[in-house]
């Protein structure tokens, strides 16, 4: 047998790829499973994206590599969008690099800034991926707490009394997925001070910043954010395009131009047709935003109801594409009762220990189902409740 690099000791597959193969399994068996894990948008793009990526096949140009920077065309859309919606100057020239999805930008960044024993905050809970880079880059994570007390905001002095020596970025992600903790323009600024004290480059993910929200931030918006940070932003959520693979990282030329030399030698540019059909999205205007919302609210009513049938707690004011919940008191771990759940209801949740030590009491749903499924949900939880205390 030959041998695996050490980064995969470890390393292990992605809990959603294993996971979804234990649906797609039951699936295959005839049962029908409610998936209420995955972020993945069930709605449709505007119908004019799909009419751009359609007539987009027709140019001659579609089918050649494209630059590995994207059409100026679209990083100029991308700039536009951050000026109308985030208050937001950038250059595109120099400040936006296209991704193919904001996940790939997280290694690209690693790979670009991070050096074997470099150490980063990482928050907890938080977005698996982070550590899962850090493992293949040989870098540490050194993890700062968030918790329902502090509404799902870092403690600076915590931070600083765990000792900074070696740290070199730090991952933040508001609106915070998965708690839902909306963040703020001061909060942002409070992490720009505390980067800049620290000479920390901060790595701002922000893919969730319409989506039951009213106040869009980035955190470039901060005073001096563009000496310290950078921000990765995606469509998918926003756009219902998660299957397209389009993202973007922006931020200072210097920041822009390192990452760049990373990904110009891993892929050969993003395909012509969904760059047309990003441009035509970024395009859209604030209705865009309040029909999705509009249903998003009416399925957290439902998700709401379906919490609290498992007794648990919701913070009904948090925001983003998922429903934060709180176990009660005294109940089975969250990994048992999803497993009750997936095996006995057919119903597939997932465990907030995936996120990290503060998420072991909670559990986390999905909106991206319609009211019909969810009521499914609803109905058979009422007929096969599991009893969650011991």
């Amino acid at each position: 047998m030959i041998e695996v690099a050490n980064r995969l000791h470890s390393t292990q597959e992605y809990y959603f790829s294993v996971k979804l193969r234990e649906v797609a399994q039951m699936l295959s068996e005839g049962k029908k499973v409610i998936n209420l894990g995955i972020g993945s948008p069930d709605l449709d793009p505007h119908p004019s994206v799909i009419q751009a990526i359609t007539e987009a096949m027709n140019d001659p140009k579609a089918h050649q590599y494209q630059s590995y920077q994207g059409l100026l065309e679209m990083r100029q859309a991308m700039a536009n969008f951050y000026k109308k919606f985030y208050n937001v100057n950038l250059d595109p020239h120099s400040e936006i690099l296209p991704l193919m999805g904001s996940k790939e930008g997280i290694m690209h960044i690693a790979l670009a800034f991070l050096n074997p024993g470099d150490k980063v905050l990482v928050p907890n809970p938080g977005y698996p991926t982070y550590q899962s880079v850090l493992n293949i880059v040989d870098a540490e994570a050194v993890y700062y707490d968030l918790t329902e007390a502090s509404d799902w905001e870092p403690d600076f002095d915590a931070i600083e009394a765990q000792g900074l020596a070696g740290v070199k970025l730090m991952f933040t992600n508001y609106p915070h997925m998965p708690t839902g903790a909306a963040g703020s323009k001061a909060l942002y600024q409070k992490i720009v001070d505390f980067a800049k004290k620290h000479n920390i480059l901060l790595v701002n993910d922000n893919p969730y910043s319409f989506i039951l929200n009213d106040n869009p931030l980035s955190i470039l918006d901060a005073d001096g954010a563009k000496d310290i940070a950078i921000e990765l932003n995606s469509l998918s959520k926003t756009f219902n395009m998660a299957g397209w693979r389009v993202g973007m990282v922006v931020g200072a030329k210097y920041f822009i131009d390192a990452i760049l030399k990373v990904k110009s030698n891993m892929d050969s540019g993003m395909f012509y047709g969904i760059q047309k059909g990003a441009i035509q999205a970024l395009s859209l205007d604030t209705d865009w935003f309040s029909s999705l919302n509009k249903i998003y609210k009416k399925r957290k009513q439902k998700i709401i109801e379906l919490a609290h049938l498992l007794d648990c707690e919701v913070d009904a004011k948090a925001v983003g594409m998922f429903v934060w919940a709180k176990l009660p008191l005294g109940s089975a771990s969250a990994t048992e009762i999803i497993d009750y759940q997936l095996q006995n209801n057919h119903i597939f949740i997932t465990p907030g220990s995936i996120f990290g030590s503060n998420g072991n009491n909670y559990i986390r749903f999905s909106l991206c189902l319609s009211e019909q499924l969810i009521d499914e949900a609803i109905a058979r939880v009422k007929q096969n409740k599991l009893i969650t205390t011991n």
